[in-house]
């Protein structure tokens, strides 16, 4: 699959996953995508955790209300550190969801599905301080983000999308 076709293809998945484990192999290809993301100033603000250990999983599983992602044998974990990249300037967002984009369409490029948790956790109860906590993070990490990794077990359904004449132009803005 190419970098095109992978990008129309990715869509969010939230239905459940089939229980066939996703190999190391896979979770090591993802994660490296996701750090070969572009960051600011290079500094590399964002770094992972894979998870595929079904204990730790139910324990993480355990901290997550509503729950989410519940029955993907995996989850990668999106860790974010704050540095100052230019003047006063922290480019730690733009790096981690640069991270994510590049992972989730590694994700659909060998097969599997995700979604991007992000709002989900990082709310006023903290759901991700409670996951870094489970998981050792230091606390000059914030868990920012996770991404369920697994087979779907049903078909993807694709969000309805504007035509892009609605939302890209060329030259000016139309009017």
């Amino acid at each position: 699959m190419d970098v095109i076709e992978a990008i129309q293809k990715r869509h969010s998945y939230r239905g459940k996953y089939k229980s066939d484990p996703v190999p190391k192999k896979d979770l090591i290809e993802i994660m490296k995508a996701g750090l070969a993301a572009p960051s600011g100033c290079n500094k590399q603000t964002t770094s992972l955790i894979a998870v595929d250990d079904p204990e730790l999983l139910k324990k993480l599983r355990s901290v997550i209300d509503p729950p989410v992602g519940e029955t993907a044998p995996a989850m990668i974990c999106i860790l974010s550190k704050r540095i100052f990249a230019y003047r006063d300037r922290c480019f730690a967002v733009q790096d981690y969801s640069a991270a994510i984009e590049n992972m989730l369409l590694a994700v659909t490029a060998l097969g599997y599905q995700s979604c991007w948790y992000e709002g989900h956790i990082t709310d006023e109860d903290r759901i991700g301080c409670q996951m870094a906590q489970i998981l050792g993070v230091p606390d000059e990490y914030r868990l920012v983000c996770f991404l369920p990794v697994g087979i779907a077990e049903s078909e993807p359904v694709p969000p309805q999308k504007k035509n892009f004449e609605e939302r890209a132009w060329f030259n000016s803005f139309p009017g």
